[in-house]
């Protein structure tokens, strides 16, 4: 058995193969047939190939060669060929073919190639392979990368594995015992239970003699293949320099298949030349980041190690660094899988930007997408790609244990003079409450609670101002990456809560005056972002009343009908969530009937006394539950 990476078809091709048919022993030389288990679906194939590479065909004579040789059985290898042979009626010599040259097995060698890549259970090709070596007693070769095999048989599955063995932890009461990270107990119970690599060093130790590592010299080989960009003086310059990081990530990579590390450089290429012809002011440290991404999101798609949708899903790197840095245990492999990504290929390299959306999808697709590629590239030029990253952005996107300890009193004084000055987001400045709590309690910095809450809830007040509302509060709050989330939060979540609510209804309200300003001069315009944006939403209680009068008075009968459809039909749709709006609704018909009063009939006045009627079929719907208790009996008494 051959063990090795890249390189080892070829050492065999020119080195074993030739030196085996070029031996002599006992009189005789031996023929070699190759067969590479690539992409190998099912058994029978292993058959099929063996007889296309032999070329040796059966015909109506086997029968009397075996009778006259006393062969009682047709070799395991010769099986599938013979019914190929009857079935496309080939012969060799007319009706001669010499079986006894065909079936002697002491002058082959059968080499399989690529077991690590076969699309069948390992376990079941060495058993199938078992039988050329015990029954047919041919000399076998084995060539496969043993890392990859490895790899294949811990992460085949990964997701079924990872429930069973939460499930498991959980019946066990180990779930939330915290004397090891959750994710190495997962690691640790799939490994216990569902250990096939060891079913595969018993298998192996019962049938392969010898194994022979195949170690060719990496270090010499990647310059090699770095020779093929010499025409291109920066981007040979770029990479020449960084050959210790391009070997240190395809080590990483734990395959050592040169073929995926050439495919990555040349995507590398691609990109280098992008970056550098519409951002060539992009730092070196982006640089050495993208090419380090480049190579490790290639192992990782193309060698088969996960199925291409683990980062689909993930749309930038604010979302890759969150799932890095959140306390929370996702009960889904993803978060293992990226966690373990990124400990691997950046280990001990610190960048603040990791993932590119762009070369992830270029790598997945083969489409180089411009959009993507601007995007992305914006953002870390407005963000990471400055000396002056904000420190609070350090704190939110990078685990906080990775700031040096001659940093962190910098960092620590900067964030609260940004919160003092509220430039932060409302939403960030509870995140950066949150650590600075824990930093408290744990004696890292100088400031107290009450110190704390003081200057953060005057720093919330402050940037409630320039703020936008918060919609998913529960996803934010999940990022925040301490595991103890302290009590003193509590002051803190009423506070934004009401900020929040203020900002929502600011929020709508220039929603409303946005769309309303488009009746009646703009109707086209009102009708889309209407319909759109307003269909589910109480958009009415953000808007004066006096004011939308006198905008839809001056509306076209036409408009009029319409909007009054349009108002019926949404509040039969969302009856609930349209409730907030009915006491202005209210307000709206009250003010239209007083206009009509004593107005001679016309047809826009009929328009206008239609529309309040159907108001008042719309204020039926809620009827008295709209209303405040004594807003409600007061209405009652008018009536009678």
């Amino acid at each position: 058995m051959v063990s090795g990476g890249l390189g080892k078809t070829h050492f065999w091709n020119n080195k074993i193969r030739k030196k085996i048919e070029s031996m002599q022993l006992n009189g005789k030389r031996y023929t070699t047939i190759y067969m590479s288990l690539y992409g190998i679906s099912n058994l029978e194939e292993i058959s099929k190939k063996i007889f296309i590479e032999t070329t040796q065909l059966m015909d109506k004579n086997l029968r009397k060669f075996m009778d006259n040789n006393s062969q009682s059985t047709i070799p395991e290898y010769a099986k599938t060929g013979i019914d190929m042979a009857n079935f496309f009626g080939v012969t060799q010599n007319g009706d001669k073919v010499d079986y006894g040259e065909f079936f002697s097995t002491d002058d082959k060698v059968l080499c399989f190639d690529d077991l690590e890549r076969a699309n069948v259970d390992v376990i079941d090709i060495l058993g199938y392979i078992n039988n050329f070596v015990e029954h047919d007693h041919i000399k076998t070769i084995i060539i496969c990368n043993e890392k990859e095999l490895a790899t294949k048989l811990k992460s085949s599955n990964l997701e079924m594995k990872t429930f069973i063995a939460t499930y498991l932890l959980d019946k066990q009461d180990e779930l939330n015992n915290i004397d090891k990270p959750l994710v190495e107990k997962i690691q640790d119970k799939i490994e216990h239970v569902f250990d096939k690599a060891n079913d595969y060093e018993r298998i192996k130790e019962k049938l392969i003699g010898e194994t022979f590592e195949y170690a060719p010299k990496f270090d010499y080989i990647i310059n090699g293949i770095l020779m093929r960009y010499e025409n291109d003086p920066d981007l040979i310059r770029f990479l020449r320099e960084n050959t210790g990081l391009i070997i240190s990530t395809f080590n990483k990579s734990g395959t050592r298949n040169l073929r995926i590390l050439k495919h990555a450089l040349n995507d590398f290429s691609k990109i280098y030349e992008m970056v550098n012809k519409n951002y060539p002011n992009t730092s070196h440290r982006i640089i050495q980041t993208m090419l380090i991404f480049t190579i490790a999101i290639s192992f990782e798609i193309k060698a088969g190690k996960i199925t291409k949708d683990k980062f689909v899903n993930i749309k930038d790197n604010e979302e890759y660094k969150s799932i890095l840095v959140s306390s929370r245990i996702l009960m889904d492999n993803r978060q293992f899988y990226i966690k373990e990504f990124d400990n691997n290929y950046y280990y001990n390299f610190k960048s603040e930007y990791r993932f590119f959306k762009f070369i992830e999808y270029y790598v997945r697709t083969r489409i180089f997408d411009m959009k993507i590629f601007k995007e992305n590239m914006e953002t870390i030029r407005n963000t990471v790609d400055t000396e002056n990253l904000p420190a609070y952005r350090r704190l939110l996107t990078e685990e906080y244990w990775k700031i040096s300890d001659d940093q962190f009193g910098n960092i620590i004084n900067e964030i609260i003079s940004d919160v003092k000055e509220g430039k932060l987001s409302l939403i960030d400045t509870v995140k950066i409450f949150a650590y600075f709590s824990y930093f408290s309690r744990k004696n890292l910095i100088e400031y107290d609670l009450k110190t704390l809450k003081s200057i953060f809830f005057n720093g919330m007040n402050i940037a409630s101002l320039n703020s936008t509302y918060c919609a998913n509060v529960d996803e934010e709050l999940g990022k925040i990456a301490i595991e103890e989330v302290a009590e003193d939060m509590e002051d803190i979540l009423r506070h934004f809560n009401m900020l929040n609510d203020q900002l929502h209804d600011k929020m709508y309200k220039e929603k409303a005056e946005d769309i309303m300003k488009c009746v009646p001069m703009k109707m086209e315009q009102f009708y889309e972002k209407f319909d759109k944006e307003c269909m589910d939403i109480p958009i009415f209680k953000y808007y004066d009343a006096f004011q939308l009068f006198q905008r839809i008075s001056c509306a076209s009968n036409e408009d009029i009908v319409l909007i009054k459809e349009k108002l019926l039909d949404r509040v039969e749709k969302n009856p609930k969530k349209l409730e907030p709006e009915m006491k202005n609704i209210k307000q709206f018909k009250q003010i239209i009937d007083d206009y009509l009063k004593g107005k001679a009939p016309s047809i826009k006045i009929v328009m206008l006394k239609e529309f309040s009627d159907t108001l008042g079929i719309i204020l039926g719907k809620y009827k008295p539950s709209f209303l405040p208790k004594r807003e409600v009996k007061e209405d009652v008494e008018e009536m009678q």
